[in-house]
């Protein structure tokens, strides 16, 4: 990124910084210890505007483009906070807003946009169709003015933490559509109203403090009204949105490798061993050094994604490779901090073990490399489709 990009959102990124100095390592440690969801910097960050970065002005919100929600998040990580306890609603949001109607955009947006609604949760993976989406099972019937809602999702992150849901389910059986990608179709669903009643929630305890859950629906009532856009056109929808997820996802990774490599770079000159910093030592010097390369090179192919999508075209390449690189990125640098501070890298206190861990989803989640590479070599390529 050139310094004159940089500077595009160079206030927004000085801004995010003081917002997250009110939280410090010690505040996400606290969290990591009980799994718990960080209530405070989720209404500091919605209470100064920053999640509804994308949304109109007309509704309530800063009607920045993605670029600048790109900017708040990667902050978010470089200043060793963590994003994952909201970024979704940003992503998500882009399928009410280019799909949604007149009146679902006047009645949820601003409320999302003000605090009293959380637009938090995306339910489309499901146990045993992974991230082959087409393949899911979850299956809303039509009842009249009402959706009938059968079926399981996993991986549902913030379920617990979330008002609203935009859940991906079908609703004309796969054997009776002429394409797989058929009859998927897109729902807002109210959680306050059918928790309880056709809504579980189950917490998943995983390695880093993630709030995921997997969820269950049990003859779920969901009103005709919250259709978002045609029925059968869903798995579209959700299309148009991965782009600016894998965008917005990268550039936390891009976060947290400054993170990791500010905190190694000054770690490795301030340690001395036999008499001189050991930073001065090339088997010390040389990986931070290459993670660094790395994260520079993931952070030009995110920008240019960026400005691809803001121009209105279709980033795939860029999105999907910004995102594999950059998660590489920030698991290299993370891997040469944890070296430079040998056994501290493990202790709590230093906050580079949480991070650690938190930074190496992103090679598996919100996809994994290997679908990434699939995309690159069918549709980039131009190689036999590999499944």
């Amino acid at each position: 990124m050139t310094e004159s990009q940089a500077d595009s959102h160079a206030e927004v990124r000085e801004e995010v910084a003081k917002l997250c100095a009110r939280f410090p390592g010690e505040y996400w440690r606290k969290l990591d210890e009980v799994r718990g969801y960080p209530t405070e910097f989720v209404q500091a960050l919605t209470e100064a505007g920053y999640l509804a970065a994308l949304i109109p002005e007309e509704y309530g919100g800063a009607g920045l483009g993605l670029s600048a929600a790109a900017a708040i998040l990667e902050e978010v990580q470089r200043q060793g906070c963590n994003g994952a306890a909201c970024h979704a609603q940003m992503y998500i949001m882009g399928t009410i807003l280019r799909h949604g109607s007149a009146q679902q955009k006047a009645e949820y947006l601003p409320k999302i946009a003000s605090g009293e609604l959380r637009l938090q949760a995306f339910g489309v993976t499901e146990p045993t169709s992974g991230t082959d989406t087409t393949s899911l099972r979850t299956f809303a019937k039509k009842q009249g003015s009402t959706y009938i809602v059968n079926g399981q999702k996993i991986w549902t992150s913030r379920a617990e933490h979330s008002d609203l849901m935009l859940l991906l389910a079908r609703t004309t059986p796969r054997d009776q559509v002429a394409k797989k990608t058929e009859g998927l179709s897109t729902f807002i669903v109210d959680m306050r109203t059918v928790l309880g009643k056709g809504l579980t929630i189950r917490p998943i305890r995983t390695m880093m403090n993630h709030n995921s859950c997997e969820v269950f629906f049990d003859n779920m009532e969901v009103p005709a009204e919250n259709l978002v856009g045609e029925e059968g056109k869903g798995f579209r929808y959700i299309l148009d949105g991965m782009n600016a997820e894998r965008l917005l996802i990268a550039s936390e990774c891009i976060g947290d490798a400054k993170w990791f490599i500010e905190k190694a770079v000054n770690y490795a000159k301030e340690r001395v061993l036999f008499g001189r910093p050991i930073g001065q030592n090339q088997g010390v010097q040389f990986p931070i050094a290459r993670a660094y390369a790395q994260m520079r090179a993931a952070e030009a192919i995110v920008q240019k994604g960026l400005e691809k999508f803001e121009r209105g075209e279709r980033p795939g390449e860029e999105a999907n490779m910004g995102k594999m690189l950059a998660a590489e990125a920030s698991w290299a640098a993370g891997e040469a901090c944890v070296q430079t501070f040998g056994g501290f890298g493990f202790a709590e206190e230093y906050d580079v073990e949480r991070k650690f861990r938190e930074t190496r989803l992103y090679q598996v989640a919100p996809i994994s490399t290997n679908l990434i590479l699939s995309y690159l070599g069918e549709h980039v390529l131009g190689m036999p489709r590999s499944y």
